[in-house]
């Protein structure tokens, strides 16, 4: 029997190589063939494909039979429903906890690793075969994990819509030429032509952001992920008579927030984590701004400092 004050189990998990091969292809014979006519093999998808159900399997075996769970798909998460006390399991590619992150408000995250010899674990910090303690530590919560408290980015355009980021939010041209548009932070504004605007995390300072950093010789002062702040960068800024480039980076703390006014009249673009497909337009009189979101990713991680 279903025990209802138990809080519900949702696994998160996104198509595998082999299963979007088969989608594709329709049958594995198919599916090797295509493969093999680009020197490739399947063995690999096929290895892949094993250590992933092995994983997910562990996983399925450690929720304890009286205890509520559902499973859904990277594709499906714009869709799903999730109540405020659900244990949010993830498990797959460090990628997919931002993927989940924007669709979730305070729930407990934990990240699975099922191929720790492909991802590096830097969000999916568990293996498989620790589920059975994090889901006991849930109800308990004695030292074994902690809660890294990860701050996210909230982008909101002047009608309303929203986009939340674990990583970083870009606004700029959808095809990354040339963006135009006005930029106003701390009283200052001026017009610009870049590359686009990336507003980033601390969780995010690893990824995009840590490369633009580098360039910018502005590394050091990227935010780690616990910070309660985003650091901007505005790439490749071009001087001209008409454009400036004064306001090129900065800092943001709670309750600052970057304002971006769009001059584009075609292919303006803001969208979270790298997902351009999720994306909210930015045409000429649209006005973004961004700042740190309210709610934080709740991930489970080990306790360095207490009993495993």
């Amino acid at each position: 029997m279903v025990d209802a004050q138990l809080p519900r189990v949702i696994l998160v998990t996104r198509k595998t190589p082999l299963e979007l091969l088969l989608e594709r292809h329709g049958t594995l014979s198919q599916a090797r063939f295509y493969l093999e006519s680009r020197g490739q093999t399947i063995e690999e998808y096929i290895e892949v494909q094993e250590r992933f159900a092995a994983a997910l399997g562990a996983v399925q075996q450690a929720i304890p039979p009286d205890q509520r769970r559902a499973r859904v798909d990277r594709d499906q998460l714009d869709r799903f429903l999730f109540a405020p006390d659900d244990v949010v399991v993830v498990v797959g590619q460090d990628g997919l906890v931002p993927n989940a992150a924007k669709y979730l408000n305070g729930q407990l995250t934990i990240g699975v690793n099922p191929d720790p010899e492909h991802y590096d674990g830097v969000l999916c910090r568990h293996p498989p075969a620790a589920a059975s303690r994090l889901l006991a530590w849930t109800r308990k919560r004695d030292k074994t994990f902690k809660v890294e408290q990860r701050t996210m980015a909230l982008a909101r355009r002047e009608d309303g819509q929203e986009l939340l980021a674990l990583n970083e939010i870009f606004v700029g041209h959808q095809t990354h030429q040339s963006a135009r548009y006005r930029i106003v932070f701390k009283g200052k504004e001026e017009r610009q032509s870049s590359s686009g605007v990336i507003c980033s995390t601390g969780t995010g300072s690893t990824g995009w952001a840590r490369s633009i950093s580098l360039q910018r010789d502005c590394a050091g002062r990227l935010p780690k992920p616990e910070d309660r702040r985003l650091f901007w960068m505005v790439r490749e800024p071009f001087p001209s008579v008409d454009t400036q480039t004064t306001l090129s980076l900065g800092g943001l703390r709670y309750n600052q927030v970057l304002e971006l006014r769009s001059e584009m009249a075609e292919g303006g673009v803001i969208f979270a984590d790298g997902i351009e497909a999720d994306r909210v337009e930015f045409l000429f009189g649209h006005v973004v701004t961004i700042g740190i979101a309210p709610s934080t990713l709740n991930l489970v991680v080990p306790d360095e400092g207490g009993s495993r």
